[in-house]
């Protein structure tokens, strides 16, 4: 199986502990509870990076899956999505890219490196900002990437698929470039 340095990952994560409102992801897409996520068999290089997006109600599932994937915490980001949202404690208006590592990897040349707080207007349901995806292709332009659980991309058809110009993908909205397994 191929393996990858670069790992980018929306998880779709299952909100059935009551973190947010009733109906919410479930009437978008298929989510996925923590158990199944952490089972998957990540095909990760032995030295690599991931970049995992969390919202702030699973935070601590998000380190989980990091953990049970092979990859120590080490950084995050703040993407400030200018729009409120939902929550109960507090309306959310943003979310984590937390970034992970296993092995011997460096991050981003320091002249390169952006503030810790991404503001963009949030776009559509779960769609992520596409100048992170572009900003980690910058950085790593000679790593093997993959995109876990990728969703179309609709503004640019260029490349067979909808998905993004250097990425292989893996999700059940895609043709997926891999096939993923779980632990038994």
């Amino acid at each position: 199986m191929k393996k990858y340095q670069i790992i980018y990952a929306d998880p779709p994560w299952s909100y059935s502990n009551g973190t947010v409102p009733s109906g919410g992801v479930n009437k978008h897409y298929q989510t996925m509870d923590i158990k199944d996520i952490c089972l998957l068999v990540v095909p990760s290089a032995d030295n690599a990076i991931l970049f995992l997006w969390a919202t702030t109600a699973l935070l601590p599932e998000a380190i989980q899956v990091m953990e049970s994937w092979g990859f120590k915490y080490k950084s995050s980001l703040v993407w400030d999505k200018v729009k409120k949202g939902v929550g109960y404690w507090f309306i959310g208006q943003h979310e984590f890219l937390l970034v992970g590592v296993k092995g011997k990897v460096s991050p981003p040349p320091q002249n390169v490196r952006i503030q810790s707080v991404f503001r963009k207007k949030r776009e559509g349901h779960s769609k992520k900002p596409d100048e992170i995806r572009e900003l980690i292709k910058k950085w790593y332009p000679d790593y093997l990437r993959l995109e876990m659980f990728a969703r179309p991309n609709p503004q640019n058809n260029l490349y067979g698929e909808n998905t993004f110009d250097g990425w292989d993908v893996w999700g059940n909205e895609v043709k997926s470039d891999i096939k993923l397994e779980e632990l038994k």
